[in-house]
């Protein structure tokens, strides 16, 4: 399905298997030359439905009719310059009447804007305030982290398109020539290469929306499936802390998964309210032996990743399927893995899920047992660092009080 012989082929095939996995069924396509890799992939895709339409605004009304009778989003595709601007009346009536729509408008590479390039005009936020979101992509890379990286961008604007309140999102995607693979490609070491190590689970955690996203009416099947779990709780300032750490040791609790936090979150004020509270993970992960054992099958982040860089390459390398909640329609992962946003879901509601989701099956007393190492390696570096810290006479932050 992936098309290895050129970085705009695999860059559009790429995207249009994400778009597919999320629930993307029909495309219409204004066709025009910088718009080749994607129109050339959306037809090669036996899931999709394109339909070309030569006429721009006649193409997007005809989307906007099929995303009313759907609920889903269409995708749009048209090629640079004014064609993206023949999109606007659909796009408002589809901002106003709250209907998914996705556009993707090609465009020239950057160094040919503002040089009298033709077929170019200036597409940044060509449909201003009337959209759900707005991004240019990348320039396409025929790498593992760009490749992560445009998975996850599509994933997240897909899932801002239907909600809460559906509406359009723009996505601004730049080209260079050679826009296809030439009829004779030459042998391309890095490309070969790469083909050859594609793991064929990259799409694996994607899945259909199967209603607002936002509302989650269930427990998704994959979430607390495992006790080699934990919690990421990044900088936070909850109006009512205690409530809020309340909230994240009844979670952990329920999960039975330790909690990393954040030196800026209160979890680490309220320490006796989380006994699965884990505060020195910046040394332990920097034991190479240990950062391999401690490894998670999966993640629940509570707001944004804390600044460690330690804990962001770990993350990276493990790339662990990871949820994410408390970021309302922001992208919440810089890291661009194998993420799924949990929508506005409270904390205590998630906890009742997960309670009524394992009250079908009993559990054991104790904590399980990877909860129980990372409790043990926590003791042994707290104790070390608290006897380094204790020897030095000179002033020192590290040593103030909380």
């Amino acid at each position: 399905m992936l098309d290895f012989r050129h970085p705009n082929s695999l860059w559009a095939t790429v995207a249009v298997e994400t778009l597919v996995r999320l629930g993307l069924t029909t495309a219409v396509i204004s066709p025009g030359s910088r718009s080749t890799p994607l129109t050339l992939a959306l037809a090669a895709h036996p899931q999709v439905e394109a339909i070309p339409v030569l006429d721009e605004r006649s193409a997007s009304f005809f989307a906007l009719g099929r995303a009313k009778a759907t609920g889903m989003a269409v995708l749009l595709v048209c090629t640079s310059g004014t064609a993206g601007a023949n999109y606007f009346p659909a796009v408002i009536e589809a901002w106003e009447s709250q209907v998914p729509l996705l556009i993707l408008t090609a465009d020239r590479p950057p160094e040919l804007r503002h040089c009298r390039s033709g077929q170019t005009i200036d597409q940044q936020k060509l449909f201003g305030t009337y959209v759900n979101g707005y991004a240019e992509l990348g320039l396409p890379e025929a790498t593992p982290a760009a490749l992560s990286y445009l998975r996850q961008t599509l994933s997240h604007y897909w899932q801002q398109a239907h909600g809460p309140g559906a509406g359009p999102i723009h996505l601004n995607c730049p080209f260079r020539d050679p826009l296809t693979p030439p009829i004779v490609p030459a042998l391309d070491p890095a490309m070969t290469a790469l083909e050859a190590t594609w793991k064929p689970t990259f799409f694996d955690h994607l899945s259909p929306l199967e209603s607002s996203p936002r509302l989650l009416p269930r427990l998704p099947p994959d979430l607390a499936a495992t006790e080699r779990g934990v919690m990421i709780a990044g900088p936070a300032q909850p109006v009512d802390p205690i409530a809020y750490c309340q909230g994240i040791a009844a979670l952990s609790k329920t999960l039975g998964w330790p909690i990393l936090a954040e030196g800026l979150s209160p979890l680490r004020n309220y320490g006796h309210l989380n006994p699965g509270l884990v505060t020195t993970y910046d040394a332990l992960l920097r034991q190479p032996e240990l950062a391999i054992g401690l490894a998670p099958d999966q993640v629940l982040q509570i707001g944004p990743l804390p600044t460690s860089k330690v804990l962001r390459q770990w993350l990276t390398a493990v790339d662990p399927l990871r949820w994410v909640i408390g970021m309302g329609d922001r992208n919440g992962d810089p890291l661009h893995g194998r993420t799924r946003s949990l929508g506005e879901i409270s904390l205590d509601g998630l906890a009742s899920m997960i309670s009524v989701e394992r009250s079908q099956s009993p559990q054991p007393h104790q904590p399980p047992p990877y909860w129980q190492t990372w409790q043990h390696w926590e003791a042994i570096a707290r104790q070390r660092l608290d006897h380094t810290l204790a020897k030095l006479d000179r002033p020192f932050a590290g040593k103030v009080p909380c």
